[in-house]
């Protein structure tokens, strides 16, 4: 419990800087709002919460709009980079291998889902974006996509979601298990070798 109150703290004094920067930004405070959302990954701070913070600054409306510019900034640069850095690729795979399975393609459908959940690693799900569409262009267009249930949900609910009663979270989770089921793909695809290995 004092692990997690000392998270929680430490997540207080960055979001009081995130609010104090965006504030004194003046006409640049998307801006830096929009940068925010690029910087939050070396900060640990969640997706969500800076959702969150975009619909008590700009309201939900420009709230959305910024977030889904940040983030479709940072899954672009994500795009370009991660095969720059070997070992966060090597771990990312293994990370996909370990939940999903060696065979299992997401949809973008169910990549749009599993980015609502917080406990999903949001660059994780931008690799399944990746193998699922390897064209840059097919992938800028799937990520934003899939980014505007995640956008929209945390910034106009965002700060509702404390006062949810444990019933409505466990509700939230067992609806989006639900759409997960019925928006996966139906065929696997797999080679003469990797089915016969798998017979053996």
């Amino acid at each position: 419990m004092k692990g997690l109150g000392e998270r929680v703290s430490q997540l207080n004094e960055k979001l009081a800087l995130l609010f104090s920067f965006v504030e004194s930004g003046g006409i640049f405070a998307p801006v830096i709002f929009i940068l925010f959302h690029i910087l939050r990954q070396f900060l640990f701070i969640p997706v969500a919460v800076v959702c969150m913070a975009g619909g008590i600054l700009f309201g939900s409306l420009l709230g959305t709009i910024y977030s889904l510019i940040g983030l479709f900034l940072l899954s672009c640069l994500f795009y370009f980079c991660i095969h720059k850095m070997p070992r966060t690729y090597k771990k990312l795979l293994q990370i996909k291998q370990k939940w999903f399975g060696h065979h299992a393609k997401l949809t973008v459908g169910q990549i749009a889902i599993l980015k609502m959940v917080p406990f999903f690693h949001y660059h994780l799900l931008n690799l399944c974006l990746m193998e699922r569409k390897p064209n840059f262009r097919d992938y800028a267009k799937s990520t934003f996509f899939s980014n505007i249930p995640l956008a929209f949900f945390y910034t106009v609910f965002g700060e509702f979601i404390t006062r949810f009663t444990p019933s409505m979270v466990v509700m939230i989770l067992l609806s989006m298990s639900v759409l997960f089921y019925l928006l996966r793909e139906k065929v696997v695809t797999m080679t003469w070798r990797e089915f016969f290995r798998s017979e053996s």
